[in-house]
């Protein structure tokens, strides 16, 4: 297996497995544990990455086999991702959940790489692979967790405007590395969103609810305000005519509270801009200020404990 990697902004990753051996240990490593069987004719097995900001963004040709996430290895994990397959050639069908999806060129799916499953193909095919951590989505898990495993067509609506981004990526890795790759990224994670939104809101098992709709306008609401020191729940639930309490019965109905999803974002713009060239000359404090966090050693212990180092650290890592 050969690397090759890139001397200027992020690294693009070429690998070629000589055996399959050499690719199902490639398969685990460069993403979650994984197990891998080979199917009937010639192997293949070819993978160009890049990882940036923590989205990892892979080409994968592989020859026909499967590829199984157990509930075992899903047990074991010590942090949940989110994972978008693209198809780009050939066909492969996903399972999760009792869902299935069949994948056809510029269909595309999301999965939960915390619960089991499968990917499967009789046959040699072409795919992009997006893997970041589910905090990355501006959405509820359990509200996600209804949709994962099932396709989304890249001939029509969001599906084709985020289709037609994913494939213009996998024809040139080197329009994310730079400055301006952070950016693109993080766009791309956005129409991801809101493509997952729509068929939230469109799926015919999953009726808008008066306590769904208040949650997006509350969170709505503090994403505008998220560089407000003083926003509170008090604030939020005041803003929408309800009481408090009512509004944190809606947020516990999706498995949070609204403080914590307001430390949660404002942990996240910080990230995102730590990790952005753009902010630079920016220090720490300023950015930290920036959303929410007037206290600088607050800052860096709920950061700290959020992603396992400093906002220093995690800097100087970039």
């Amino acid at each position: 297996m050969n690397a090759d990697t890139a001397s200027d902004g992020a690294s693009v990753e070429l690998a070629h497995a000589e055996d399959f051996a050499q690719w199902r240990r490639l398969i685990s490593e460069s993403f979650v544990p994984l197990q891998v069987e080979r199917g009937p004719g010639p192997f293949i097995g070819s993978m160009r990455s890049l990882s940036l900001d923590g989205v990892r963004v892979s080409s994968l040709h592989t020859s026909a086999g499967k590829v199984l996430r157990t509930p075992k290895l899903a047990a074991g994990a010590d942090r949940a991702y989110y994972k978008l397959s693209l198809q780009l050639s050939g066909s492969a069908i996903l399972v999760q959940d009792g869902r299935e999806a069949l994948l056809r060129p510029g269909d595309f799916t999301v999965y939960d790489s915390s619960r089991a499953y499968t990917i499967a193909s009789d046959l040699a095919y072409h795919s992009l692979v997006l893997m970041f951590p589910r905090d990355m989505l501006d959405l509820p898990v359990r509200r996600v967790a209804t949709v994962t495993g099932t396709p989304i067509s890249g001939q029509s609506g969001l599906g084709k405007l985020v289709g037609s981004f994913l494939h213009g990526i996998a024809g040139n890795f080197d329009a994310l590395r730079g400055p301006r790759g952070t950016r693109l990224v993080h766009n791309l994670l956005d129409l991801v969103g809101t493509a997952l939104a729509e068929r939230l809101d469109l799926d015919p098992q999953d009726t808008p609810s008066a306590h769904r709709s208040l949650a997006t306008r509350a969170r709505t609401f503090i994403e505008s305000n998220l560089g407000d020191s003083t926003l509170s729940p008090d604030e939020v639930a005041g803003a929408h005519f309800v009481s408090t309490r009512h509004l944190q019965n809606v947020f516990r109905e999706e498995g949070t509270t609204i403080s914590a999803w307001i430390r949660e974002r404002r942990l996240e713009r910080c990230r995102r801009d730590l990790a952005d060239p753009v902010y630079a000359s920016s220090s720490v404090s300023a950015i930290a200020a920036r959303w929410g966090f007037p206290d600088a050693a607050h800052f860096s212990r709920v950061f700290k404990t959020a992603y396992g180092e400093s906002p220093s650290e995690y800097r100087a890592r970039q």
